[in-house]
């Protein structure tokens, strides 16, 4: 039997959670409806996977919140993902989810998910493969192969180009300094950059900023 604590970003996002419910192999074990109330409940309850469903969510925002949480470290996590927010499984991946899914994913394939990141494992499905080998991918890969920054990443990679330090850029956006270094080492390696400054050349070379 598995132990899940279901996160619903929003309240639409609740009735996603009626297939897990009648699964006969899983028990529900707590629930939270918002991202910050989460936190909170699941400090008194027991689970063994966390499963969120970030529907409506915007990318850079599950992001912060899983890396200032520590949520994904001290839990396996599987994210439901409505289409924007799937085209950046990798970041969620990068920031310790197990599994970034599909919202529409059938009963017998969430279980087998569940069942396997809870064992230790890191799920992709399919069209999420070639991403993140180009992801881990070296400094030769041409730029059409690069994996597009997020919005956020967008937002920090500006701040770098004007000389801005963590704590300066983790002011402004109102994230902590361990988020800033999270979106920092995920720009270098997209660009294919060794350092902040080999970075801020790079995306100044390739048009990604304004001077």
């Amino acid at each position: 039997m598995i132990r899940v604590f279901i996160i619903a970003a929003s309240s639409a996002s609740e009735s996603g959670f009626e297939k897990l419910r009648k699964l006969k192999a899983v028990k529900i074990s707590g629930s939270a409806t918002g991202l910050e109330s989460a936190e909170v409940q699941l400090s008194d309850t027991e689970a063994d996977v966390v499963l969120l469903d970030a529907t409506g969510e915007k990318p850079e925002d599950l992001v912060d919140f899983l890396l200032e949480s520590d949520l994904a470290s001290d839990l396996p996590t599987v994210v439901l993902a409505d289409s924007p927010l799937a085209e950046s499984s990798t970041v969620l991946l990068r920031s310790g989810v197990r599994a970034v899914l599909p919202r529409n994913v059938a009963s017998d394939q969430l279980l087998s998910v569940l069942e396997a990141v809870v064992s230790g494992l890191v799920v992709l499905v399919p069209d999420q493969v070639e991403k993140v080998m180009a992801a881990t991918g070296t400094a030769n890969q041409t730029d059409e192969q690069l994996e597009p920054l997020t919005s956020r990443e967008r937002d920090v990679l500006e701040m770098l180009v004007a000389g801005l330090a963590n704590k300066e850029i983790a002011l402004r956006l109102a994230i902590s300094e361990h988020t800033v270094k999270f979106h920092v080492a995920s720009i270098l390696g997209k660009l294919g950059a060794e350092s902040r400054t080999e970075a801020v050349s790079l995306a100044i070379r390739r048009g990604l900023v304004l001077l």
